[in-house]
C-alpha cells in the first residue's frame, strides 16, 4: 500500500500547485504557457497509460451479449451520477422555479457532468499500486471505466449542441470515435511495432500531437466549433491493436514485461507524474469566483463589482450533499455480475467506479469556457477536488472488502 500511499501524496500535491500556480505565474502569459505544458504532460501520460490498457485488453468476440450488458452497466454509472447532480443543482441551488427553464437545466446538466466520468487512468494507477491487476476485480473495472469515459464523452455531444447550436463539428467528432471503436474491434492485436517503454512514450507523443493539432487546425476553420478527440480513446485502441506476444497454446502472454525493471520503473514513474498532473489540472478557485462576479451571481447583485462574501458553510454543505450523490450513482454495478461474483467483490467493484479526475475536470474548463458561471460551478470543483483526495482512501476500502474473497 505503499504506492498507494505515494500517488494519494502525489494527487494533494497537485491540487495545492492548482491553487497557488496563478500567484507564482503573475504574468498571463506565463500562466498560459504553464497550462499549455501542463495539459501536453498530462495527455502524454494518460495516453502511455492507456495504451498499456489497452494492449493488455483482450475481447472475447463470441461473447457479444456480455459486452453490450458492459456498456449498459458502464453507461448506468454515466448518467446516474450525472442526473443525481444535475437535479441536485436546479431543484436545490437554483431560483425558485429554474425546474421549468431549460435555459437553467441545459447549462447545469452540462456542468453536472464533471460527476460521470470514472477517472480510467487514476483508477488503473491506483489499483495496479494495490497489487490488485491480476483479479476479476481489476478486469472488469478497466471494461467498465473505459466504456464510462466513452460514454460520457458521447453524452458531452448532445450537451454542446445545446449549448452552441447544432455543428458539423460535432458530427465529425462521432464518426471518428465510431471508426476508432471499429478499428480496435477489427484489428485486435493484428500489428506488430514494438512495445518497449521509450517506443510506447513515442506513441504516446504522436498522438497527442495528432489529437492537439486537429483540434488547432479545426479552431483556425471555426474559433466557435472546434473538433476535439479526447486522448483516452485513440490510446486505448492503439493499445488494442497491438501485436502481443503469444504462449504456445495462442493465448496472449501479457506477462512479457515481467522481470523487465526498466518497464516497471518506467510506468510507475509516468503513473506517479500522472496523479500529480491530474491533481495540478484542477481549475482554480479565483478564476471560477471571477467568472461568477462578471456574471453578477454567487453573491453578488447583478451589475455590482464588489460581491458578498461566499458563505462557505452553505457551499461546503452543497460539496457533501453532491458528492455523496455522485458516488451513490455509481453502485448500480453492485447489483450485477451476481453468477460472477460475491457481493462484497461487486460492492468493491462499484466503490472502485468512484475516483475522478482529469476527464471530469477537463467538462468543468468547458463549462467556464462557454460563459456558464454560479455556485454550482464552485461546488463541483470542490467536490471534484474532495474526492480527489479520498481517493487513496477508496481503494484501501477496495482492497479490504476483497480480502479473502475469491479472485
Amino acid at each position: 500500500m505503499g504506492k498507494v500511499i505515494a500517488y494519494s501524496i502525489l494527487l494533494v500535491l497537485g491540487m495545492v500547485g492548482s491553487q497557488l500556480a496563478p500567484r507564482l505565474f503573475a504574468d498571463a502569459e506565463a500562466l498560459g504557457t504553464f497550462e499549455y505544458v501542463r495539459q501536453w504532460l498530462t495527455f502524454i501520460c494518460l495516453a502511455f497509460i492507456m495504451i498499456h490498457v489497452g494492449y493488455e485488453f483482450d475481447i472475447d468476440k463470441r461473447r457479444k451479449g456480455q459486452y453490450g450488458k458492459d456498456f449498459a452497466i458502464a453507461m448506468t454509472a454515466a448518467t446516474f451520477p450525472w442526473l443525481l447532480v444535475a437535479g441536485y443543482f436546479v431543484v436545490v441551488m437554483g431560483e425558485p422555479g429554474a425546474a421549468s427553464s431549460w435555459s437553467v437545466w441545459k447549462e447545469e446538466l452540462l456542468v453536472a457532468c464533471f460527476a460521470a466520468p470514472t477517472s480510467a487512468g487514476v483508477l488503473f494507477s491506483m489499483l495496479a499500486a494495490a497489487g490488485l491487476a491480476t483479479t476479476w476485480l481489476f478486469k472488469k473495472a478497466r471494461i467498465l471505466a473505459i466504456f464510462d469515459d466513452i460514454g460520457t464523452i458521447l453524452l458531452l455531444i448532445p450537451l454542446k449542441m445545446f449549448i452552441v447550436g447544432l455543428q458539423w463539428q460535432l458530427g465529425v467528432v462521432v464518426l471518428i470515435m465510431v471508426g476508432l471503436l471499429l478499428l480496435a474491434w477489427f484489428k485486435l492485436h493484428a500489428f506488430k511495432i514494438s512495445i518497449s517503454w521509450p517506443f510506447v512514450v513515442g506513441y504516446s507523443i504522436a498522438l497527442v500531437a495528432a489529437s492537439e493539432g486537429l483540434y488547432i487546425l479545426s479552431k483556425w476553420v471555426d474559433p466557435n466549433a472546434t473538433i476535439h478527440i479526447e486522448i483516452l480513446l485513440p490510446a486505448f485502441v492503439l493499445g488494442c491493436v497491438i501485436a502481443l506476444p503469444r504462449r504456445s497454446d495462442g493465448s496472449v502472454d501479457h506477462t512479457h514485461h515481467e522481470g523487465k525493471s526498466s518497464e516497471a520503473l518506467v510506468g510507475t514513474i509516468i503513473s506517479g507524474l500522472f496523479l500529480f498532473l491530474v491533481g495540478l489540472s484542477l481549475p482554480h478557485l479565483d478564476k471560477i469566483q471571477a467568472a461568477q462576479i462578471g456574471a453578477g451571481v454567487v453573491g453578488a447583485e447583478v451589475g455590482v463589482s464588489e460581491p458578498i462574501a461566499i458563505n462557505w458553510m452553505t457551499v461546503g454543505l452543497h460539496v457533501l450533499a453532491v458528492t455523496f450523490l455522485s458516488n451513490l450513482g455509481k453502485m448500480f454495478p453492485a447489483f450485477c455480475y451476481k453468477r460472477e461474483a460475491s457481493f462484497k467483490t461487486r460492492l468493491a467493484l462499484a466503490i472502485g467506479m468512484w475516483p475522478r479526475g482529469e476527464v471530469g475536470a477537463g467538462i468543468l474548463v468547458v463549462a467556464l469556457s462557454y460563459g456558464i458561471a454560479g455556485e454550482t460551478v464552485l461546488v463541483a470543483v470542490i467536490s471534484l477536488a474532495l474526492n480527489l483526495v479520498l481517493t487513496g482512501v477508496f481503494i484501501v476500502l477496495v482492497k479490504r472488502l476483497i480480502k479473502g474473497e475469491p479472485q
